[in-house]
């Protein structure tokens, strides 16, 4: 079973290394497949396949249904930054703020479901 733990890390790497490699000759395209939910399919997957929980299974699921628009509030300062005069580096602190009180909306939205 010490094979499987190298394999996840392995495919994850491989699809980060991949989308980044590509965001150089096609950013659009990169962006795309990125913003697939290959992560979360991956994750659900290995995760099932470690665990055999299909309960933990279903409230990861919810928990990435829920996760995944909380999420987007990291992108929101990229949309304003020329506006308020961020850079790239306020811009990504900015998101990195606004990730991090999300993570209390996720919390809080998860135990409405649950």
């Amino acid at each position: 079973m010490a094979l499987l733990p190298v394999l996840k890390v392995a495919i994850a790497a491989c699809v980060i290394s991949i989308t980044s490699w590509l965001a150089g000759k096609r950013p659009e395209l990169a962006g795309f497949i990125i913003a697939l939910p290959i992560a979360s399919l991956l994750a659900l997957a290995f995760s099932h396949l470690e665990h055999h929980n299909t309960q933990a299974s279903v409230t990861f699921a919810k928990s990435i249904l829920i996760g995944v628009p909380v999420s987007w509030l990291f992108f929101a300062p990229f949309f304003v930054a020329e506006r308020w005069g961020l850079g790239f580096w306020g811009a990504y602190a900015l998101g990195i703020a606004l990730l991090v009180s999300g993570y209390f909306v996720h919390k809080y939205a998860l135990g409405l479901i649950s």
